[in-house]
């Protein structure tokens, strides 16, 4: 009897929790994660699972919050069966003034990589990588999200397709007898600004001169809009140098600098010799069998 008393306290304390929205003082402009043991954060858990209540997940794994829209992120399995290793995820954007949801990108074995600044006078966005399935030929995927202020919700940079920047493909070429080296790097550029470029080399032996497709992704800086510009002649071979030296990038978003061709192209460069002639003016201040008066 004072256990069931007990189990109708709990329901209706959790009704109490979903029958009222969030008040705005809940939130501020500082992104955090909600603790899930937090009891101050449970009327934000509980808004979340009531707002996804009609959608297909098995746990909710992450909600981050800022002002009045959360980023939330569940996990699915395929069965009761299944590992947890092979759960999929959805990250999704809801908000928290009402119980609208959408989801943001699909993918498995998402990695959280670290805040990067893409544009002035905006916030640092959290960036990515994913990859598109289990027990097969991975693809990976890059993309960082955003809270966007005049929208009130959060959004995902680069996205085409339902997916982020393809920035490693498993999958090898078709045509035989084609070697096909993939180099790519979220690099820091002009007043710390990050930007994606991608380098696809595909060298196809005697039959044809090989063939190369340099992307960069980075935030238009007049727009504010995401943009994605393909670099030719002199643009491309200063890319192909910066990509393979990695100096720029920034730690876990490079890949391909170890390769053949890097080492080939690194290679190449001449390099600087140390200067050890005088220039001709270098007499010092003073000469042997010179009195200073």
């Amino acid at each position: 009897m004072r256990a069931d008393h007990c189990r109708r306290i709990f329901f209706a304390a959790i009704i109490i929790v979903l029958a009222f929205p969030l008040g705005a003082q809940q939130t501020s402009g500082t992104f955090r994660w909600i603790d899930f043991h937090d009891p101050k954060d449970q009327n934000i858990v509980a808004w979340i699972a009531r707002s996804l209540q009609v959608e297909k997940w098995a746990a909710i794994r992450e909600i981050g919050v800022v002002y009045d829209a959360a980023l939330v992120v569940t996990s699915n399995r395929e069965g009761p069966q299944s590992l947890p290793s092979d759960d999929s995820f959805t990250v999704w954007n809801a908000s928290l003034t009402s119980h609208i949801v959408a989801p943001l990108l699909k993918g498995v074995n998402l990695r959280w990589i670290d805040w990067e600044h893409f544009a002035d006078d905006a916030p640092a966005e959290l960036t990515v990588l994913y990859d598109n399935c289990h027990d097969c030929a991975a693809s990976t995927f890059f993309t960082s999200f955003r809270y966007d202020l005049a929208h009130h919700q959060w959004v995902a940079r680069w996205i085409r397709g339902g997916q982020g920047v393809l920035v490693w493909n498993a999958v090898p070429p078709s045509a035989p007898g084609v070697t096909w080296t993939q180099v790519y790097a979220l690099m820091s550029g002009a007043e710390n600004h990050a930007y994606l470029c991608t380098w696809n080399h595909f060298d196809y032996g005697k039959v044809r001169q090989p063939s190369d497709t340099i992307f960069r992704y980075d935030v238009d800086a007049m727009t504010g809009l995401e943009r994605t510009v393909e670099l030719t002649r002199e643009n491309a071979e200063a890319m192909k140098l910066r990509l393979c030296r990695g100096q720029d990038a920034i730690q876990n978003l490079a890949r391909g600098q170890d390769s053949p061709l890097c080492q080939q192209l690194l290679s190449a460069q001449p390099q600087r010799k140390p200067v050890t002639t005088p220039p001709a003016n270098n007499r010092g201040q003073s000469a042997a069998g010179r009195v200073n008066h």
